[in-house]
């Protein structure tokens, strides 16, 4: 039997890649990419500062712009003073051109404010952050979130001012600015400021009201419904619904005032008024300070009472009184000093430096004519009182012509004083009257009368007791038959009677006497001598013609 051994094969390993590994890179190339495409879309990550964390929730509560989710809250947290809430937002990369310094956000939720009902949409699907992008360069990535929301955007069209006022709280954040009675814009910010010590509060105007802005324009608190009682009386204004609701500033020229240029400048500064009366007042800044010595009570006149010349308001009470009385002195004959003002503006168009001095010269020349001041009763409701201006020739010339560096303006007795002066002077004669004597005299005179009275009424007893007696009861009748006789007596005497016709008979044959007697009439008339001569005479001779 032969040996025969097997072949051997040879081995030899062969080094390659085993296709499973493939898996892994691949996964890991993609996630490696997912993770930079994610890197390279991520935003940027912000803070945002708020009052409150109602309605904030983390990874529900959205950032939007203009209704387009930018955005989203992931986290929330507390400051370390507890004093805020501290949110953390993921924005997308398309946001990040929106953060600048001016950004502004705040909360959309339900609201009912002075602009109306907002934010109805957020009942169902929750509150979000609205974002207002800004428009500086700066960027930015730390934001106060706002309470309320802006009254315009940033670059809305319009004015924005800055009102200045010494208190606060005079004006909040959407009270109405109004040009007579009409919205024409909103209040956007109330601040502070420690330096000045003074309240600012930041106007937006829209377009195109912003055109009645101009230089000489004057801003004034506008609460609604204003009632003011001087000595002009009772003074009740109305303003719109917003305002009675909300109050709000006014602005306007003065009336008289040159409107000046018309402001463009941003963030212009102006004053705010309390009320339009005191912008009227200040526009009237020209004026001539006199004092006054009454000698009669100023209880009822009140400063800025007005001083009138005919109806006419030349001035205005400053201050009451000025000072009071030396006192070291007593009060006996102490003048009460007032303080006014005679503001040549409210007469003149234009006044300057030059027209108060030839004001002052004149009234100086009219002290001398007899131009006077006096008190009189402006509200007899309220009893308050003002300076009235006229001319008394009959007043002597004042003895007191400055009073503490003021010039004096004479004053005489007003027409309340003047009735107190007769009032009293009526009542001291009557004092003065002898009315103990004259009510002896009078007591006398009355028991005089007295005494007749009783007389009187003796006679009329007397009188009473005679006509009870027949004999004077028996006295009518006799008068009346003797009443009787006479008027029959006069009956004969009348058309029917005996006497009448015999006069008459009587009558006739007188006047046929009278009518046979007026040949005898004629014929004396005609020759007196007639009744002494015959008035015969021979026929004259007629002639007979010759045979």
């Amino acid at each position: 039997m032969s040996d025969q051994t097997p072949p051997k094969a040879e081995v030899s390993p062969i080094r390659q890649l085993s296709l499973i590994w493939l898996v892994p890179v691949v996964a890991l190339v993609i996630g490696f990419w997912m993770l930079i495409q994610f890197l390279a879309s991520k935003g940027p990550e912000i803070t945002l500062k708020l009052t409150t964390a109602e309605g904030i929730e983390v990874g529900k509560t959205e950032i939007k712009a203009l209704n387009v989710k930018v955005g989203v809250i992931t986290d929330v947290k507390l400051s370390d003073d507890y004093n805020s809430i501290m949110a953390v937002a993921q924005l997308d990369k398309d946001a990040e051109r929106m953060l600048k310094t001016d950004t502004r956000f705040w909360v959309v939720k339900p609201r009912i404010g002075k602009q109306g009902i907002s934010g109805l949409e957020t009942l169902l699907s929750g509150a979000y952050i609205e974002l207002q992008p800004g428009v500086q360069e700066e960027e930015q990535r730390a934001f106060n979130v706002l309470d309320t929301p802006p009254v315009a955007p940033l670059d809305a069209k319009g004015l924005r001012l800055i009102l200045s006022h010494q208190e606060a709280g005079k004006l909040s954040v959407g009270d109405p600015v109004l040009y007579e009675g009409f919205t024409v814009g909103r209040v956007e910010k109330v601040s502070f400021d420690t330096q000045s010590k003074k309240a600012n509060y930041q106007l937006f105007i829209f377009e195109p009201y912003d055109s009645l802005i101009r230089k000489r324009t004057r801003f004034w608190l506008s609460s609604g419904v204003e009632l003011k009682m001087s000595a002009e009386g009772f003074n009740l204004k109305i303003g719109s619904v917003e305002s009675l609701l909300t109050g709000g500033v006014s602005f306007n020229v003065p009336e008289g005032s040159e409107p000046g240029e018309l402001v463009t400048r941003q963030m212009s500064r102006f004053r705010l008024y309390n009320n339009q009366n005191e912008v009227r007042e200040r526009f009237y800044d020209q004026y001539l300070e006199y004092v006054m010595l009454f000698d009669e009570s100023v209880r009822g006149l009140n400063e800025g009472a007005p001083v009138e010349y005919r109806g006419i308001r030349l001035g205005t009470v400053s201050k009451v009184p000025l000072r009071l009385p030396n006192q070291s002195k007593g009060f006996s004959n102490q003048q009460i000093p007032v303080l006014v003002r005679i503001e040549l503006s409210r007469v003149l168009e234009y006044v300057d430096t030059r027209n108060l001095q030839e004001l002052h010269d004149n009234l100086s020349l009219q002290f001398s004519k007899g131009l006077r001041a006096s008190l009189k009763t402006a509200n007899f409701l309220t009893g308050q009182l003002m300076v009235d201006v006229e001319f008394y020739t009959e007043e002597p010339l004042p003895s007191a012509l400055t009073y503490k560096d003021y010039d004096v303006f004479p004053t005489t007795a007003g027409g309340f004083a003047e009735i107190q002066k007769q009032v009293a002077s009526l009542l001291d004669k009557l004092n003065n009257l002898p009315l103990e004597t004259t009510l002896s005299e009078l007591n006398q005179t009355l028991a005089a009368a007295e005494k007749t009275l009783k007389s009187a009424e003796q006679a009329a007893r007397s009188v009473d007791a005679l006509m009870a007696q027949q004999e004077t009861k028996a006295i009518p009748a006799e008068l009346r038959n003797s009443l009787t006789q006479i008027q029959a007596t006069l009956s004969s005497y009348g058309a029917e009677g005996a006497p009448y016709r015999n006069l008459e008979n009587a009558l006739v044959r007188f006047e046929q006497v009278m009518k046979e007697l007026q040949p005898v009439l004629r014929q004396v008339n005609d020759k007196p001598n007639s009744l002494i001569f015959s008035d015969s005479k021979g026929k004259d001779p007629i002639p007979v013609a010759g045979e």
